[in-house]
């Protein structure tokens, strides 16, 4: 059977519950929904860092922030590390990378392993962005969602013969400060749904919660509402006003990813290649629309956890349409293309191939709990705290140890250490912090015992102020 060809459609902050095929109440991506309906809709996708470089590290080395460095915004990518991308290449893949990078720039930070790339600078620009590639840097005049996609397929219509390829297309979008082109502005005009959770008070929640700064009502600024609030308003008001304003412009950059997603599908329909290319959707993390009063991402709560991810290869899965529930990360990504495309993985990959999953054996399990660590300690923008834990199917323990370390990024002041566990099953909107609560007593402490032995597992040092759990420090 011939190798499949491979796009990996990469968004930036697009959170699961802002698309059609999750459920989404606040709007539609029909051209997205495609991919899920042509294939698998995957449920339980999470990000191991929700950062936009960590994450994109992870993605592209099938590794974990503490091994390939890439820790916090601000610590860049050793670009000669070994990729999914370098073993493709080497296995006489074709490979482009388009969009976004935001792993560092300049020599050992540029893409490699790369037959073609160009790539925004940093966080890039909606409109006119500036491009770089390995012949210079130009600014290209349009929207970015559109340009991107204008690079990705004509590089596409550049290949000759029949050897496989292999693309990234990483959009910019849906970015802060969200900023949609004319065709979409304003398409969200109408009230848009209060997510339930929006006026969360943090009560039994540690500290790390009261002390982000990522209230809608309190942190966004006039360059992400474009104009100032009417006047009048109470704070209430005020704030429902914002998040209206904020979800508006967000939607509206998601609707221009949608149409340029479908681009690509009917590009690949057209060349009469669809069935045969494994095209994969996602985001580099999820993002709060409202919940719990948020916009951003960073903490290990559900909606900045799950990522949206769709697959499709008719050819491969042909059992379609269905979910797929077993827990899967983004360092996963890695070992489940090269698995597709039949090239092995190399050793210092973490993950776990999930294609059998996909197409011969959808129930077989993946792993009993995921791993995650944000580093980035007290971030000068939205002062979240570092912390790290475990999610099983139905629990999730979190350790905020609230210390950068020194990290780049990292602000210098530690906190003292909190716990924070949630039975998802009981409070699937994790309002309720138990870990306290002397019902789930023995559970915590199997948790505790449970993070300690996966950190362990995947060589990453647990932080100084965590005791040895007791079930572990016992014969």
């Amino acid at each position: 059977m011939k190798r499949p060809n491979i796009v990996l459609i990469l968004t930036d902050d697009h959170a699961a519950h802002a698309v059609g095929a999750y459920g989404s109440v606040v709007n539609a991506t029909p051209r997205i929904d495609e991919i899920a309906e042509a294939g698998v809709r995957v449920d339980s996708c999470f990000c191991t860092n929700s950062l936009c470089t960590p994450s994109r590290a992870s993605i592209l080395t099938g590794t974990y922030s503490h091994i390939n460095g890439v820790t916090t915004l601000e610590t860049p990518i050793d670009a000669s590390q070994p990729t999914f991308i370098t073993a493709l290449r080497d296995a006489g893949y074709r490979t482009a990378v388009v969009g976004k990078w935001h792993m560092g720039e300049g020599d050992g930070h540029d893409p490699q392993g790369f037959d073609y790339w160009a790539v925004l600078r940093d966080q890039g620009e909606y409109f006119d962005p500036q491009i770089l590639t390995a012949d210079g840097l130009e600014i290209v005049p349009g929207y970015a969602t559109d340009i991107l996609t204008d690079l990705s397929l004509g590089w596409l219509d550049s290949l000759e013969g029949d050897d496989p390829w292999c693309i990234l297309i990483h959009h910019k979008a849906p970015h802060r400060p969200w900023e949609p082109d004319e065709k979409h502005k304003g398409m969200y005009s109408e009230p848009i749904a209060v997510p339930a959770t929006f006026d969360d008070d943090y009560a039994t929640r540690s500290s790390a919660a009261h002390r982000a700064a990522m209230r809608i009502a309190d942190h966004l600024t006039l360059t992400d509402l474009k104009q100032l609030p009417p006047e009048g308003l109470t704070y209430e008001q005020a704030a429902l006003w914002k998040y209206q304003r904020y979800m508006e412009d967000y939607l509206a950059c998601v609707a221009s990813v949608d149409d340029n997603v479908g681009r690509v599908i009917d590009w690949l329909k057209t060349d009469g290649s669809f069935d045969d290319t494994l095209l994969m959707y996602t985001s580099d993390q999820g993002f709060f629309l409202g919940d719990h009063g948020w916009f951003d991402k960073r903490f290990m709560y559900d909606e900045s956890l799950r990522m949206p991810l769709l697959v499709s290869c008719p050819s491969r899965i042909t059992d379609v349409g269905r979910t797929l529930s077993q827990i899967v990360t983004n360092v996963d990504f890695a070992q489940t293309i090269l698995d597709a495309a039949g090239v092995d993985p190399h050793p210092r990959m973490q993950g776990v191939s999930f294609w059998p999953q996909l197409t011969v054996d959808p129930e077989r399990p993946t792993r009993e709990a995921m791993y995650y660590r944000y580093f980035e300690n007290d971030d000068v923008n939205h002062h979240a705290f570092a912390h790290y834990g475990i999610r099983t199917e139905r629990y999730k323990l979190i350790y905020f140890y609230n210390d950068g370390m020194g990290l780049p990024g990292s602000s210098p002041h530690a906190y003292p250490p909190e716990w924070e566990l949630y039975d998802l099953q009981e409070d699937p909107e994790e309002l309720n912090n138990v870990y306290g609560d002397p019902a789930y007593r023995e559970l915590r402490e199997q948790l505790k015992a449970q993070l300690w032995t996966l950190q362990a597992e995947l060589k990453d040092e647990p932080h100084h102020s965590q005791p040895v759990p007791d079930l572990v420090a016992s014969p």
